[in-house]
């Protein structure tokens, strides 16, 4: 409604209580003195003419009025009331009050400006909305063909109070819930019936009136307004009913427990943009296989996908049966046209966690992750991958047999029973297509039409298109290392001990030629040479080298094992050359009882034991025992010459001259005492005094001594200065 009007546009409206001239209109504005008012502005038009405009407060009350009503239109609004998070309001209910807030919201326009009291505007806008002098949308209308002056007052209050859900009101949803089978036995009833829809979901209104007679007998307690009453078991219409209406309310639940594959497919709630951080090609891969909705001459097979997460792009290989080696081989396909990936998800199917595809996926240095169990929601992308397959493909294919039973009993349909009686399902459904026609029926269509498909998740691009613009860093593998990872391991997970007659598999013995007896090998065969097989260490990192059965290979056993023999000669000297020259240089070395004292001398500390004060001890049958000796043993000769012998003979005679029963007494010291003695002794003679014979004896002998050289060399370290 436009608000602001020039004295042209006001004379035009032809409003009681005003001009309809210009002249007239402009003598009112000079008589009322508008344009000193507020509400006066300067004209606001493009055209830029000038002039004033004047708001329409300005009119008369009966003039507003008039040009109120003949251009208000009372329209819902976008956003009435503030959401129901608990959806607790029906589509009826929310219509009506949606009606009444329109009201409202009209009635105060209409208000807005009108020097008019309330009750007077509010008896105004209903006599004229319930007239139909008011124009309202045909919705509004319908809801509410009249209203009164208290409906518009209370609406008004439930608005400001924040309560504008409730301005809507559905009979029927208040009655919800409130049927004897639903409160009967305090909810017992309702609740039995539930379990019996789940369990058995086919069952009818008569048969679950049968169960709930011998579950509660034929009579049921209700509670009605607050008062419980026994009524008998209703009749079967009322359980029909009350089926109709709990299929509906509880139409998840039931779902989730009679078909949980529908429900996760359909209603269980998922994630959007989980993998939004993949963003470059093989970044992340998704692997997963599903059975061709779709007949060959030789049976069903089962297609496994490969999809990059990044760029769509998808892989696909016909395998007769679910197995580790179908695995390796859409592998080896995806990596020679893409490269090696980062990772790449699976499920815990069988084929996927055989130790084999372990060992390939941690060969080529691929990182797994395995999705849980019963959740192929974990990888959506190639479960959507693999559906787009069946759908886009599967109708156009001969032999194709239907989505799932029902599509495949109305293509069986199609065939009269006596046209189709002893039919083959060949016969049935056209099968001509052999598995490699079908790969490669698939292969052209990955390259040509859904590779160059826009794709929603790409903002419209192609699979194609996304994976040119990357420029991100392919790694490649040579063909043929992957073809040989890709060859199946012997038996028992291909580990072997290499014994005397060689590698042992399925009773064969293979002779290899550089192999030493005892070493553990991983064995992978040659699918192209039965009788070669290739060997590395456990782990798959080392090539070791090949082994070749003479009975698989068409050799003389004699020849080979002289091969051998030869072979294992020379690789065992080329092997063992350094060891043999060790040895012989160990030999010339000398004894290794030397080395070892060598090399205990040097481990022994550089520290010197001083001498520990001594004593005697003695008992009767030791001091008996020495006397024993002594009477039988001869004091050793001793052989000296020149002065030592004259001074050895002086001692005897001085020894032998003592009187009898003397003791010559000999005073004890201690070696810090006979140091300082020999200390002594050593400055005379630097000093030019001559010592005796007998001290010069001793000084030499002490010198030479142990305990001279150890004191000796604490004295040098404490500077000359030693604690007596």
């Amino acid at each position: 409604m436009k608000e602001w009007l020039t004295a042209r546009e006001i004379a035009a409206e032809a409003l009681p209580d005003l001009p309809t001239s210009k002249r007239g209109v402009n003598e009112l504005i000079d008589r009322e003195g508008w344009s000193q008012s507020a509400l006066c502005r300067k004209r606001m038009g493009q055209d830029g003419g000038g002039g004033l405009e004047y708001h329409f407060e300005l009119f008369p009350v009966l003039a507003q009025v008039a040009y109120s009503q003949k251009y208000m239109v009372v329209e819902p609004a976008p956003v009435m009331a503030p959401p129901d998070p608990d959806n607790t309001v029906s589509a009826r209910a929310q219509e009506e009050r949606d009606a009444r807030l329109a009201i409202v919201a009209a009635f105060e326009k209409f208000s807005h400006g009108l020097q008019l009291g309330y009750a007077t505007r509010v008896q105004v806008f209903c006599d004229r909305y319930n007239v139909g002098m008011i124009e309202v949308s045909k919705f509004v209308r319908e809801t509410m063909p009249a209203i009164s002056k208290r409906s518009l007052a209370r609406w008004q209050a439930t608005k400001r109070a924040g309560k504008a859900n409730s301005l809507g009101h559905d009979p029927a949803k208040s009655r919800k819930g409130t049927g004897a089978l639903e409160t009967a036995n305090g909810g017992a009833v309702k609740a039995y019936i539930l379990g019996l829809i789940a369990h058995r979901s086919h069952l009818c209104a008569d048969d679950v009136r049968v169960q709930c007679r011998a579950e509660f007998g034929d009579v049921l307690t209700v509670v009605s307004k607050g008062v419980e009453t026994v009524i008998p078991m209703p009749p079967v219409r009322t359980f029909q009913h009350a089926l109709k209406h709990l299929k509906v309310r509880y139409k998840v639940e039931l779902l989730k427990l009679t078909n949980p594959d529908l429900y996760r497919s359909t209603m269980a709630p998922a994630g959007v943009g989980m993998l939004r951080h993949i963003t470059e090609p093989n970044q992340m891969w998704q692997i997963d296989a599903s059975p061709v909705d779709a007949l060959c001459v030789d049976g069903r097979h089962s297609i496994y996908a490969c999809i990059d997460i990044a760029t769509r792009r998808m892989i696909f290989h016909v395998s007769r049966t679910p197995r580790a080696s179908a695995v390796a081989l859409l592998l080896r396909k995806a990596i020679i046209a893409w490269g090696v990936p980062d990772l790449v998800k699976t499920d815990n199917g069988s084929d996927f966690v055989a130790r084999e595809t372990e060992r390939l996926f941690a060969s080529l240095g691929i990182e797994v992750r395995r999705s849980r169990a019963y959740s192929p929601q974990e990888k959506g992308h190639i479960e959507r991958g693999i559906g787009t397959f069946q759908r886009k493909v599967g109708p156009h294919l001969p032999g194709f047999i239907g989505h799932d039973v029902t599509d495949r009993k109305a293509i069986e349909s199609k065939k009269a029973y006596a046209q189709r009686l002893g039919e083959s399902d060949a016969d049935t459904f056209g099968v001509t297509l052999t598995a490699r026609e079908l790969q490669d029926k698939v292969d052209e269509w990955a390259d040509i039409k859904y590779q160059n498909t826009p794709h929603e998740g790409l903002d419209r691009r192609t699979p194609f298109q996304a994976a040119l613009a990357s420029t991100r860093t392919i790694r490649k593998v040579d063909e043929r290392a992957l073809d040989l990872l890709l060859m199946p391991v012997a038996g028992g997970g291909g580990r072997r001990i290499v014994q005397k007659q060689g590698i042992e598999i399925n009773r064969y013995h293979y002779m290899p030629e550089r192999i030493m007896p005892g070493t553990e090998v991983l064995v992978r065969m040659n699918t192209e040479d039965l009788g070669r097989v290739h060997a590395f260490t456990l782990d798959g990192g080392e090539y070791l080298g090949d082994a070749i059965c003479p009975e698989l290979s068409g050799l003389n056993p004699q020849q080979v094992a002289a091969q051998r023999k030869a072979a294992a000669k020379a690789f065992h000297e080329e092997s063992t050359a350094p060891i043999r020259a060790k040895m012989r240089q160990i030999d010339r070395g000398g004894p290794a009882i030397d080395r070892l004292l060598e090399v205990a001398r040097r481990e022994v500390p550089n520290v010197i034991a001083l001498p520990k004060r001594e004593e005697v001890h003695e008992t009767p049958q030791i001091v008996a025992a020495i006397t024993a000796m002594e009477s039988r043993t001869r004091p050793p000769e001793t052989k000296l010459s020149g002065r030592a012998a004259e001074i050895h003979a002086e001692l005897q005679v001085q020894q032998i001259a003592a009187p009898p029963g003397v003791t010559m007494l000999r005073t004890e010291e201690t070696p810090q005492q006979r140091f300082r003695r020999a200390l002594d002794m050593r400055s005379r003679l630097e000093a030019g005094e001559r010592l005796s014979d007998q001290e010069l004896l001793w000084l030499g002998g002490y010198e030479a001594g142990p305990e001279f050289k150890g004191l000796k060399a604490m004295y040098d370290d404490f500077g000359g200065v030693m604690s007596m």
